[in-house]
């Protein structure tokens, strides 16, 4: 069960007219265009790289009890009050120093590891199963378009 344990960001795909999907390391988002934004506007700018540099913080856990923790980092400049305040309130759960929302099942099926995404839907008509296998033939823990590794890797 080598999927238990921490995961980190590696990369988050992008989609290129010319390429399709695109992966970018931590590094190359941050230097990615932002065409969806005006880019001339200081505060716009910086309010997305504080958003990128959140999801390239994000970590997984994956969790001996059945459970997936999604973590963000706390937003840079939060003081402990601040963060215990928040918690009181509900407003935020922490896990292990990092923010998290309410924690995912994970199960072993036939030897395969699946997760419940908790996305669902219909697809021509058929209710689409939450449940998904998140790794891929090359060891990359996928959700939605971010890539993790391992952490002790």
């Amino acid at each position: 069960m080598g999927y238990i344990g921490r995961w980190r960001f590696d990369s988050i795909g992008t989609i290129e007219d010319e390429r399709g999907m695109v992966y970018l390391s931590a590094e190359e988002y941050l230097k990615a265009p932002m065409p969806y934004i005006d880019e001339n506007d200081e505060e716009e700018v910086a309010n997305e790289i504080t958003e990128r540099k959140s999801m390239i913080g994000m970590q997984i856990e994956v969790a001996e009890d059945g459970k997936i923790y999604f973590l963000s980092p706390l937003p840079e400049g939060v003081s402990d009050e601040e963060v215990k305040a928040a918690v009181e309130a509900g407003a935020i759960t922490i896990y292990d120093g990092m923010m998290t929302d309410a924690p995912k099942a994970w199960e072993e099926r036939d030897g395969e590891f699946w997760f419940d995404s908790g996305i669902e839907g219909e697809v021509f008509g058929e209710k689409t199963d939450s449940w998904v296998k998140p790794l891929d033939a090359d060891g990359y823990f996928n959700y939605i378009n971010i890539r993790f590794v391992k952490a002790d890797k």
